[in-house]
């Protein structure tokens, strides 16, 4: 097949696995978790969007990642909230920018039921293409023992209408730009997303 209709098949696949609409089997899966890994080597690679000084890029290569799991795919339940208010989250730095509580994702992770809250960004509302833009920012039992010490963070879309199904893949879990360079004002975990559970999946820590 065509290497660049092979890719964009795994975006289209990709976007769906984001949406909720579907879990990938075991191989695509595999295939899709490349291009996000790809993906962010590239950004970290680019002087326009890298966290990484100039010396820091020209000697990077990749991130370290840890082995792609299929057990850490899961399907998980949104609970709306409508009625929650705009809150100044707590970051790395003394900027306290705006965010809204979406809701709530409830899941099944290793047999243990698990639920993380997820957010909306009040300025990201406002950026075309980012209105269905959410945002989870979590800590697990990785943290400071192979993971990054502050938490890690995973982008999600909002699900249709209708749709209360989304797919967690936490092999997609990255690390805030403050793991790299304290110049950056990187939002906390809330308590509320403190897992007591070993995630050993997504971008690891090499410090």
């Amino acid at each position: 097949m065509n290497r660049s209709l092979l890719f964009a098949i795994l975006l289209l696949l990709w976007s769906r696995l984001v949406a909720g609409q579907t879990r990938p089997d075991s191989l695509v899966h595999r295939q899709l978790v490349q291009v996000f890994q790809q993906d962010l080597n590239r950004e970290f690679a680019d002087p326009k969007e890298s966290p990484l000084t100039a010396a820091e890029r020209q000697a990077f290569t990749t991130l370290p990642f840890y082995p792609t799991r299929y057990a850490y795919v899961v399907q998980a339940q949104l609970l709306r909230d409508s009625t929650s208010r705009p809150f100044a989250m707590e970051t790395s730095t003394a900027h306290r920018p705006l965010y809204r509580k979406y809701g709530e994702l409830r899941f099944v992770l290793n047999g243990q039921a698990q639920r993380l809250s997820v957010y909306q960004s009040v300025d990201l509302l406002k950026r075309p293409g980012f209105e269905d833009y959410l945002f989870v920012p979590f800590t697990d039992l990785t943290n400071g023992h192979g993971s990054y010490g502050g938490g890690r963070y995973l982008d999600l879309r909002i699900p249709p209408a209708g749709s209360s199904g989304l797919t967690l893949d936490f092999n997609r879990a990255y690390n805030p730009s403050c793991a790299y360079n304290h110049g950056y004002s990187c939002p906390v975990p809330p308590a509320e997303n403190r897992l007591a559970a070993t995630i050993p999946a997504g971008v690891r820590s090499d410090h």
